[in-house]
């Protein structure tokens, strides 16, 4: 691939910003510079520094004045429900059984699921997003085409089929052995092919039996490397069922202590209602807390407390989510901007350069992917969006006021969405004009 040269202002974080003028906490160029040669970032800084390194035959991209950060992450998402996203009047179990399985049986034909895929990763680039991690259906050519959808497009992606062997209708279950085998041969196919990545996927606590999570802890046994996902504790009528088929629990978190599925890379979607000892034995291993705001309130199922999980004295580590299509939105701006709004109605208050943070870097270390994500530091892959804040009348009419980075940032968060994405680099390849062309 030919070297490419971008030029913007460039914004990628080192750490957690502490305060609004935590400047240390992030890298910002106003005239900056992405080096980009076979895949990867070569270098990133000020303009002048970089273009030195660039050498007579690299290709310029000015893409002035617009922001240049790390593409974003989406740490849960559900791609077989792109047609059940903006379903009315349900909660989470009701929502499940009424819109979702019965649309999932869809993915036992391959070509519906190819397609799905497409027109879900499309989604994701268009907004911005250029790694996500992905809940596929119980079929296993579902998870085949989601991979060979994201392969084709050089993305690294997470994903798995889902195991689920009871509470939910036929057409949707596996059983132990079938969802273990069929694990087995996916993670075997795909794991590790080109940037794909593998998560062992029980769906959750109801729709697993005690054998088929006996199952899932033998994988991520057999499997340490890989991601495992779930869903914890996203609603109350969730939990009471979980308690009555596992009665000799302590808790919801207590279940998949039992089963060895918790750990550095298990992600856990929704942790809303979490005691004290949930939250700790979270913490103590080293497991992900998946905040997905749109999703929670859309479904009435309630309010993440971001900061208190943070500052309690055994901190989560937390991950921000669409959750498609329970959540309402496939941009993780728009996903922040409902993030700001809970956190706020708990008492605080996330500023910008905490948000950009959590869908950067936050979530590539959630994700234990900082060294490839998350950042534009040398050696990462070259996943990049390009960001403009003059996107629509609305947000030129405001930036007419806007002095800071600070303000800038805000905006595009509260006013922002797939227009304000000008163009997204998966891999050093500009994604989003490509498919635009197509």
């Amino acid at each position: 691939m030919t070297s490419i040269l971008l030029r913007g202002r460039t914004l990628s974080f080192e750490r957690w910003p502490q305060t609004i003028d935590d400047h240390s906490a992030w890298r910002y160029e106003e005239d900056g510079g992405v080096l980009i040669g076979d895949d990867r970032i070569v270098a990133a800084g000020a303009y002048a520094d970089v273009e030195k390194q660039a050498g007579e035959a690299v290709r310029k991209i000015d893409h002035r004045p617009h922001l240049l950060l790390p593409g974003f992450i989406d740490a849960h998402a559900h791609f077989p429900q792109m047609q059940v996203i903006a379903s009315y009047g349900a909660e989470l179990l009701d929502w499940l059984n009424t819109y979702t399985f019965p649309e999932e049986k869809k993915f036992a034909n391959a070509q519906h699921g190819r397609r799905i895929a497409r027109l879900f990763l499309d989604e994701m680039v268009r907004h911005g997003t250029t790694t996500v991690v992905a809940y596929c259906s119980v079929h296993k050519a579902s998870a085949e085409a989601f991979f060979a959808e994201s392969h084709d497009r050089n993305m690294l992606n997470i994903a798995g089929k889902v195991m689920m062997d009871r509470n939910a209708p036929e057409g949707v279950l596996d059983t132990p052995q079938s969802g273990y085998d069929d694990t087995k041969a996916l993670i075997k196919e795909w794991h590790g092919k080109g940037r794909q990545l593998y998560a062992i996927t029980p769906r959750f606590a109801i729709t697993s039996s005690p054998q088929q999570m006996e199952m899932a802890g033998a994988l991520c046994r057999e499997h340490p490397d890989l991601h495992m996902q779930t869903h914890l504790s996203e609603n109350h009528a969730e939990i009471a069922f979980t308690q009555q088929l596992y009665p000799w629990s302590r808790d919801y978190t207590d279940v998949y202590e039992h089963y060895g599925l918790l750990g550095k890379k298990s992600l856990f979607g929704h942790c809303i209602h979490l005691s004290e000892r949930e939250a700790d034995a979270l913490s103590n291993s080293g497991s992900v807390a998946v905040f997905c705001p749109t999703s929670n309130l859309f479904l009435g199922s309630g309010l993440f407390d971001y900061q208190r999980y943070r500052k309690r004295d055994k901190a989560l580590r937390i991950a921000a989510a669409t959750d498609v299509g329970g959540g309402t939105n496939y941009s993780m701006l728009r996903t922040m901007d409902e993030g700001y709004k809970v956190i706020a109605l708990n008492g605080e208050k996330l500023n910008p350069f905490q948000s950009f943070w959590q869908i950067t870097r936050g979530n590539a270390e959630a994700l234990s992917a900082v060294e490839r994500i998350g950042t534009l530091n040398e050696g990462t892959d070259a996943d990049v969006v390009v960001l403009d804040a003059n996107a629509t009348p609305a947000m030129r009419l405001r930036m007419e006021t806007v002095e800071t980075l600070a303000q800038e940032l805000f905006l595009l968060l509260t006013l922002g969405d797939d227009r304000a994405v000008r163009e997204v680099y998966v891999a050093g390849r500009a994604a989003k004009t490509d498919m635009i062309a197509v």
